[in-house]
């Protein structure tokens, strides 16, 4: 009965804190639009950017109030919050997006997510991350792209041209490089031979790094695992069961090897 008290209490917590910081980044943005110059805009950014802090240190006072986690983090000794960083992780669960803030908003500058163009649109969500600098982009189909030979190479442009921003500005962009949630089903039809990791896809990194590949210093490369909450972390997390978190980290060159053509390369 506690445990589904502590839920309650728990995820109105992370939605109040959710809303009213989404609310807060939607006020920074019509303040952003009305800015005449791109300083100006930029320091919008930086303010947003500060909610956003804030709404991963209450999701993280939350965690740790609520749950006696033992915490395993490994490699994040020689980060810096002025850098710019490619952050590659696998995915289990929505608590994935609080663990990763909550290990690295002090140590690395705040992580911007490839959006899809569509959720620009999306009341309240798409004006707060576009206060945040969130990257969107618009990809097409192979079919499309025969149907609109016209229309190839637009969808790059259309992502480089959104992280034009970054080039003055320290970031780390995040992608998941699955494409999707893991799940133990996923994993057998899979076959890819990882323990926490379904077969990676080289789509989301491609133009993550066609677009700004060379303005990265170094890449993230993030493994999360919840031994003993495997099932529903994230329910197990509001409800104060989660007892370890394991965040391994390394930190890899970007290199030429790194750079290839992911869009034409075949194996």
């Amino acid at each position: 009965m506690l445990a589904y008290l502590l839920f309650f209490f728990n995820a109105s917590f992370v939605i109040l804190n959710s809303a009213i910081c989404s609310l807060v980044i939607c006020v920074i943005a019509i303040f952003k639009i009305l800015l005449p110059t791109a300083q100006l805009k930029a320091k919008g950014t930086e303010a947003a950017n500060k909610v956003m802090w804030i709404w991963a240190t209450v999701n993280a006072g939350i965690l740790a109030l609520s749950n006696r986690v033992e915490w395993d983090v490994q490699g994040i000794e020689n980060l810096k919050k002025d850098g710019w960083y490619l952050l590659i992780s696998n995915h289990l669960s929505w608590t994935d997006i609080v663990v990763l803030c909550c290990v690295f908003k002090d140590r690395i500058p705040m992580p911007k997510f490839f959006l899809k163009q569509q959720l620009l649109y999306v009341p309240f969500i798409g004006m707060a991350c576009w206060a945040l600098d969130m990257p969107f982009m618009r990809r097409y189909s192979r079919e499309y792209l025969i149907r609109n030979p016209h229309k190839r190479g637009q969808d790059l442009a259309t992502t480089r041209r959104s992280c034009a921003k970054f080039k003055h500005t320290p970031t780390t962009v995040v992608n998941y490089v699955e494409g999707t949630r893991f799940t133990e089903e996923k994993q057998r039809k899979s076959k890819a031979g990882y323990q926490h990791l379904l077969q990676p896809k080289s789509g989301g990194i491609a133009y993550t790094l066609a677009a700004m590949g060379e303005q990265f210093e170094n890449i993230i490369d993030v493994t999360l695992a919840y031994p003993e909450n495997t099932d529903k972390p994230f329910k197990d997390m509001l409800m104060g069961r989660m007892t370890k978190i394991v965040v391994h980290v390394k930190v890899l060159p970007v290199d030429e090897q790194v750079l290839g053509d992911y869009f034409n390369d075949k194996p």
